[in-house]
This record gives structure tokens, sequence and C-alpha cells, in this order.
């Protein structure tokens, strides 16, 4: 079996102690989530929809309308809408964004 010289072994342990630090701060972190998504409820704020708008937050406009317009799609296919909405197309949202901005 093959030994880590000493300078390796040194390395390995702080990139250890390093991931460990970082989980611990994940776990304060996600702990500080769930109490804002608990405030939120207790405000009478939908927790679910909030969940939905961060998600929707970290996508681009363009990812958005495209995962928009597959779930029209499909639920046209399942007979759950009538009709597949007409999304804008992705010129007419850059249009849209950069007048909004």
């Amino acid at each position: 079996m093959t030994t880590l010289q000493v300078s390796a072994q040194k390395q390995l342990r702080q990139l250890i102690e390093q991931i460990e630090r970082l989980e611990e701060e994940k776990k304060a972190l996600a702990g500080d989530i769930r109490d804002k998504y608990l405030e939120a409820k207790a405000t009478g704020f939908d927790v679910k929809a909030l969940r939905k708008i961060v998600a929707m937050r970290k996508k681009s406009q363009t990812d958005r309308q495209e995962e928009e317009a597959i779930l029209a799609v499909y639920l046209h296919a399942l007979g759950m809408i009538d009709e597949i909405p007409e999304l804008p197309r992705p010129s007419q949202a850059m249009d849209e964004a950069e007048e909004a901005a």
C-alpha cells in the first residue's frame, strides 16, 4: 500500500477540515432558510409558491419560457388545457426585457 508524503498528508487534512467547516456552514444556512420560510408562513404567505418563485428566479427568462412551453404541450396532450397558450418568441422576450430595463 502506498503512503502519502508528509506534505500531501497535511494538504489532505486541510482539505478535509475545510470541507467539514463548509458542511457545517451549509447546515446552518439551511436552518436559516427554513426559518425564513416558517416566518413567511406565519405571516400568511404560501411557502410552496415562494419556493417556486425562488426556483424560477434562478433560471434565465429563456429557460423559464422553454419550460413553460414544454409544460403547456404536455398539459394539452393530456387534455388538461384546451389550447396551447401563445408564448412570446425568444427575440420578442428579449425585446420586452430590454424595454423593462
